[in-house]
């Protein structure tokens, strides 16, 4: 069954990075003809010796509000996208995830660069806290300058290339189904893909060959695990490419994603292995910023 994307919460700081999320999120709205919530976070600081309280004045931070929401008016000229602006105060994390419950958001888009709150949206432990704690999946939009210049002439809106990063845990299981119903979406080609690493086999004083030959047979295994998560029906309508690779997560999936020209990762937020290494700490850093596409993590339900 294809997921629902009815309500999109996009986040920008209204720097030209963070406004690659609008267009974004701008496309998917129009996609799946969802109600689009655009949202800037005034990221202030707070004085608590009486208690706590802003720094600026009522007045200034009523004037950011409006100047914010101007802005936010300038980037969408399409009148005919059911969208709305929204513009909050507070800390940037903990302030989306509110909005996202409020909003009933089915989907969050952010960009990984900016000028204050979102700039450290994606570094250290307020990534963590975002992921494990918003309520709907989080795509995060890498900026476009990433792109070579030959990427940039293939790429509009939309995607055809998807990989879907799988260790068979449930997390992973619930990236399967929204990497499906995009690639329904889109008519894309679909790579399931799922990461053997050797290195975390206690036998490493076995031969060589030995060795090649048990993650031969791992492969083997995989493989044919990745093929039982394949709809019966989902050769109808898209092309599934299955992939074992072999190393560290981030740097298999990285290596994929260019040779193939992926244009979206799917991944779940916890897994087994693979995804709970991928999706934690400076990982994740190093994942998001290596890659020149979006990657769309999913939380469970």
């Amino acid at each position: 069954m294809k997921i629902q994307i009815q309500r999109i919460l996009c986040a920008t700081d209204l720097s030209e990075f963070s406004n690659a999320a609008v267009i974004q999120a701008i496309g998917m709205a129009k996609e799946f003809g969802s109600t689009l919530f655009i949202c800037h976070v005034i990221d202030l600081p707070l004085v608590t010796m009486h208690g706590a309280a802003f720094v600026y004045p009522e007045d200034q931070i009523e004037e950011m509000r409006t100047g914010a929401m101007d802005q936010i008016k300038g980037l969408v000229k399409d009148s005919a996208l059911n969208w709305e602006a929204v513009v909050e105060t507070g800390p940037v994390s903990s302030t989306l995830c509110g909005l996202a419950a409020e909003k009933q958001a089915d989907l969050a888009i952010v960009s990984t660069h900016g000028r204050t709150g979102l700039k450290r949206l994606f570094l250290g432990s307020v990534t963590e806290r975002l992921l494990r704690t918003i309520s709907c999946p989080l795509l995060v939009v890498t900026p476009p300058e990433k792109a070579s210049r030959m990427e940039k002439q293939f790429k509009g809106f939309g995607f055809k290339q998807i990989m879907v990063g799988c260790d068979f845990s449930a997390d992973s299981g619930r990236a399967v189904e929204y990497g499906f119903s995009l690639a329904q979406e889109f008519q894309a080609v679909i790579h399931l893909v799922h990461v053997v690493e050797p290195f975390v086999y206690r036998d490493a004083m076995l031969p060589e060959t030995v060795k090649t030959e048990a993650i031969n047979e791992l492969t083997t295994g995989c493989r044919q695990r990745l093929e039982d998560l394949v709809p019966a029906d989902a050769h109808n309508w898209c092309k599934v490419e299955i992939a074992c690779e072999a190393g560290k997560p981030f740097q298999a999936l990285k290596k994929y994603a260019g040779i193939h020209r992926i244009d979206l990762i799917v991944l779940g937020v916890r897994g087994h292995s693979l995804v709970e290494t991928m999706l934690l700490g400076s990982t994740t850093d190093r994942v998001i910023r290596g890659v020149a596409c979006p990657v769309l993590s999913v939380c469970p339900p």
